[in-house]
C-alpha cells in the first residue's frame, strides 16, 4: 500500500472542491493540521492519515458525474437528412431540439426555433444547411457542477468517449436527479 504524499492530499482535496476547513470537519481533525500536513510541515499519525483519506473517498463517492446522469439512448439526426425528418422526429419524441450526429460525432444541433422560420420548400433541404452549433461535449467523468454550468448556456450536453457520442444530458435530467 502506497501512502499519499502531502501534494497528493492537496490535489485530491482541490479536485473535489473542498476547502481545508471542510476536509478537516469531515475527517474530524483541525484545519491547521490539514494545512501543516499539506505543507509537509508535519507527518501525521497513520490513524489521522486514514481518517483524512476516508473523508476524501467519501466526498469523492458523493460527487455526481455525467455517467450517473446521462441518457445512453441519444435521439439524433444526420446532417444529410431532410429538415422534415428532424421535424417529424422532434414531434414523435416530444423533443424541442435534437443533436446532429455524423459517424458517432456530434456536428451540430437543430431545434424547433431553427425550424419555425423555414418555408415549406426549405423542408426538403439537408439539416446541415439549417443546423446550429453542436452541444458542448464532456467526458463521463464530468461533475454535476461542470454540467450545470454548461446547461446555463446550452440546451444539452453531449457525453463522448474516445470521440464517439455515448450519451446526452438535458436540464430535465439534472432536475430529475436533484428531485
Amino acid at each position: 500500500m502506497e501512502l499519499p504524499t502531502p501534494a497528493d492530499l492537496r490535489q485530491r482535496r482541490t479536485e473535489l472542491g473542498l476547502t481545508q476547513s471542510e476536509l478537516a470537519e469531515k475527517a474530524d481533525v483541525s484545519q491547521p493540521l490539514i494545512a501543516r500536513i499539506e505543507g509537509g510541515d508535519v507527518d501525521p499519525r497513520l490513524s489521522t492519515l486514514r481518517r483524512i483519506v476516508n473523508a476524501l473517498e467519501k466526498a469523492e463517492s458523493d460527487v455526481v458525474r455525467a455517467d450517473d446522469l446521462m441518457n445512453e439512448a441519444v435521439v439524433s439526426v444526420a446532417p444529410d437528412e431532410p429538415v422534415s425528418a428532424a421535424a417529424q422526429k422532434m414531434e414523435a419524441e416530444a423533443y424541442s431540439q435534437l443533436a446532429v450526429i455524423q459517424d458517432g460525432i456530434p456536428v451540430g444541433s437543430i431545434s424547433q426555433g431553427d425550424l419555425v422560420h423555414l418555408d415549406s420548400e426549405d423542408r426538403d433541404e439537408p439539416i446541415e444547411e439549417h443546423m446550429s452549433e453542436s452541444f458542448p461535449t464532456v467526458s463521463k467523468d464530468a461533475t454535476l457542477d461542470e454540467i450545470s454550468n454548461l446547461l446555463e448556456h446550452y440546451k444539452a450536453v453531449m457525453i463522448t468517449e474516445a470521440g464517439e457520442t455515448v450519451g446526452i444530458i438535458t436540464e430535465a435530467d439534472v432536475a430529475a436527479r436533484l428531485s
